[in-house]
């Protein structure tokens, strides 16, 4: 009690039978030194952002109990705030991330426990692994799990895992591990293996447009009879063909003749398989 009132805890003795110790009935937890940039950018972190429904709740009650101990004034300003900020987890085709598991997940990184994961690779495979999770990653709305492994330290896209189960045995965590520094590390790495490619486009009037908003064109070439040609920077030479590929007639690679050729087999095979289909 005494450690109570030194600490500013309004706590007072009530003498008599039934006496005993009480709290200032008016009297309230504040939340100490939150200044106005402070709590916008509190608040700016919204729960949904977590994307998975139960964290979200959770992060929700968290976040309503931090608000119950604001002062009136802050309170009805943090009210505002929120009402005004609206995070939608959702791409522009309707799909979203599926972190259900992300909780199975959490747990086993936040009690140091080994995690059996089902995991799907980018092209369908299915891996059943026994991994040592070291942190969680969000990049924007995706979540990724780092965790060690028999061939070493990998990073695991959490919507890709299909089942999870904690186990019981403690993780192996490597001396000195540091979360932030790997993943600046492995990111750098990730993008230096990008096979960045440059490719001549003679592309109709609407499709040059689009590329010059959705690209980076690196030469304008020039125009006749309403055809642009124009060069273009693509972070693969699978995104070149896949773009293409979707301007159809509106657009023809000139070069290089790698992406062309690709471009021609692609086409190839499509009217190949009409053909077996009619």
């Amino acid at each position: 009690m005494e450690a109570l009132s030194a600490s500013g805890v309004p706590v007072y003795a009530l003498r008599g039978a039934q006496g005993g110790w009480q709290l200032d009935e008016g009297w309230r937890t504040q939340v100490p030194g939150l200044d106005e940039v402070e709590l916008r950018a509190l608040l700016m972190a919204q729960p949904r952002v977590i994307g998975d429904s139960r964290l979200a709740a959770a992060a929700e009650r968290a976040l309503g109990k931090l608000m119950a101990a604001m002062p009136g004034g802050m309170r009805e300003q943090a009210a505002s705030i929120r009402q005004r900020l609206y995070v939608d987890t959702t791409g522009w085709r309707g799909t979203s991330e599926d972190v259900g598991l992300l909780p199975v997940v959490q747990e086993a990184v936040s009690r140091d426990r080994k995690l059996r994961i089902n995991y799907r690779k980018p092209g369908g495979e299915q891996s059943v692994r026994v991994v040592d999770p070291l942190g969680l990653v969000a990049k924007g709305s995706t979540w990724y799990l780092v965790a060690q492994t028999a061939k070493g330290l990998r990073t695991f896209r959490v919507s890709r895992i299909e089942a999870a189960r904690v186990l019981e045995k403690p993780c192996e965590r490597p001396a000195h591990f540091d979360l932030g520094e790997y993943w600046r590390a492995s990111t750098e790495r990730f993008l230096e293996g990008w096979q960045k490619v440059e490719v001549t486009l003679r592309l109709s009037a609407r499709a040059a447009s689009n590329i010059r908003r959705w690209r980076l064109v690196l030469e304008e070439m020039g125009s006749a009879d309403g055809w642009d040609t124009l060069r273009v920077q693509f972070d693969h030479p699978e995104e070149a063909v896949f773009v293409v590929l979707g301007m159809g007639a509106r657009a023809e690679v000139l070069a290089p003749e790698t992406v062309r050729e690709r471009v021609a087999q692609e086409i190839r095979g499509m009217a190949e398989r009409m053909r077996v289909q009619a």
